[in-house]
């Protein structure tokens, strides 16, 4: 077996496990939880159920389809990157990196895509990404002092996200720690 035939199946190995991991954990809080239910699993890490209908943080610029049509786009360029690597023989770093982003993105357009017609709620390409990992690390109030914002109550790291959302930033992450061994 040729070099880039192993980079090649560890990568499609990535991306298999991400997703698949990805799509059983949304289906099962899909399956089992009601919208916006939460469980403590300890006091910092909770699985809360959202359904995100736009982009991170649930921003939203334009019609759900073009989002879904961009992503779909930029998915095939990361893609193509990812083939493009392994002909080059790229190391298995690099490889990882692209794989992780890749099925992270690949992730959430399933969703996007299916899940509304799945689950019956809109057409293709109008699925809401499924979103219930959740780390409230540190919940508090703002000093009183504080202009504006003094004794309001805040939570450090309340995003609500994924495995797919995970996986494309471990990815990126990993590329920005390793940049210069991954690019000589």
């Amino acid at each position: 077996m040729s070099n880039q035939t192993k980079k090649a199946l560890f990568s499609a190995f990535i991306i298999f496990l991400v997703l698949f991991i990805d799509q059983i954990s949304k289906y099962l809080v899909k399956a089992n939880f009601y919208l916006g239910e939460e469980l403590y699993i300890f006091s910092w890490f909770r699985l809360h159920f959202l359904e995100n209908e736009g982009m991170a943080f649930g921003m939203s610029f334009f019609d759900k389809k073009y989002l879904t049509l961009f992503r779909i786009i930029a998915s095939g360029l990361i893609l193509w990157y990812l083939i493009h690597c392994i002909k080059k023989n790229e190391s298995l770093l690099l490889l990882s990196c692209i794989a992780l982003i890749f099925a992270g993105a690949f992730g959430n357009i399933i969703d996007c895509v299916f899940y509304g017609q799945t689950y019956g709620y809109a057409p293709l390409f109008y699925g809401k990404v499924v979103d219930m990992l959740y780390f409230p690390l540190i919940e508090g109030k703002f000093w009183s002092w504080i202009p504006y914002i003094g004794s309001e109550n805040f939570i450090f790291f309340s995003p609500v996200f994924n495995i797919a959302d995970s996986a494309i930033c471990i990815g990126v992450a990993l590329l920005l720690i390793f940049e210069r061994r991954i690019f000589k």
